[in-house]
């Protein structure tokens, strides 16, 4: 899922191509991709973009009238930006918005259709859409305190968790965690007072570090590459491979649709934290540090 760092870029791109400019046409592919009622979709036909911003990990386009278009990109939507009156892609394609400098696709790869568009009137509706995280950047240590700690769950849980934190998922929190040195099964009511500025340090120079990232990657072309797994990142996305501050095998807990990633070396005392699945499949058999891991793995050699 595109997170704070890739939304702002797409924010940044979008303003520079279509800020005052005339939405012309809009095009649905998919039905389903929008999922309002009111205001109808062709009121927003000959409007003028007047801001782009992001709520959490959505893009805002505000219109004349109070009126506002959301695209929430969940996992897989992407935006491209194509010539005028672009063709939408047949088997990805969602939407397109028409402007005189070109056209904005929405896409989305994948079965599970869950990319959306919504139209809003009124500030009152377009505050239905934010769930009332904190941005990290930019905020104070106590009040990222007071976030952290309103509810006791796990830290990879409250980070992720969009009331409390805003544009932050899966794979920023487990870069943020690495750098912060923390568990990211730790919870929130055994958190010292030190390990909070280490984590609120960690999470405003992650993401500000990976928004310059990719803003420099990125240049003056409109996003492409947006993933959720980069190369250069510590820890997500990078299961058996070394932990880039002290060489020792990244890790993983796998949950749902998602998976954990960690450092057990820098994270966690060289304890393993236990993966539901594996942990219920090979019982006392279940290595519990790294010194276990290394002669379980010996074994399947």
């Amino acid at each position: 899922m595109p997170e704070l760092p890739d939304v702002v870029l797409y924010i940044e791109a979008l303003r520079t191509r279509v800020a005052s400019q005339v939405l012309e046409h809009i095009r649905l592919a998919s039905p389903f991709v929008l999922r309002s009622v009111t205001p109808p979709i062709t009121a927003f036909a000959g409007q003028i973009v007047h801001d782009i911003r992001r709520i959490g990990k959505q893009i805002v386009f505000s219109f004349d009238g109070d009126l506002f278009l959301i695209i929430h990109l969940m996992v897989a939507g992407r935006l491209q930006w194509k010539a005028r009156s672009a063709s939408i892609p047949g088997r990805i394609g969602l939407a397109a918005f028409d402007f005189p400098t070109g056209t904005l696709l929405l896409t989305e790869a994948g079965s599970k259709k869950r990319a959306s568009v919504h139209a809003a009137h009124g500030k009152e509706s377009l505050a239905g859409f934010n769930r009332g995280g904190m941005d990290v950047i930019g905020s104070t240590a106590g009040n990222f305190a007071e976030a952290l700690q309103r509810e006791n769950h796990t830290l990879k849980r409250s980070l992720t968790d969009p009331r409390l934190f805003s544009g932050i998922g899966n794979a920023y929190s487990d870069e943020i965690l690495h750098r912060a040195r923390l568990s990211p099964l730790k919870l929130t009511s055994r958190i010292t007072d030190e390990e909070i500025l280490r984590l609120h340090a960690a999470a405003t120079s992650t993401l500000s570090e990976w928004t310059e990232r990719l803003r420099l990657q990125a240049g003056e072309e409109f996003p492409s590459k947006v993933t959720a797994f980069r190369p250069e990142m510590a820890v997500h996305g990078r299961f058996g491979k070394p932990c880039p501050d002290c060489s020792s095998p990244v890790q993983r807990i796998v949950y749902a649709e998602n998976e954990c990633n960690y450092c057990a070396t820098c994270q966690t005392g060289g304890r393993l934290l236990a993966d539901r699945a594996m942990s219920r499949l090979l019982k006392e058999d279940w290595p519990r540090s790294l010194d276990e891991w290394e002669l379980h793995l010996d074994k399947r050699r």
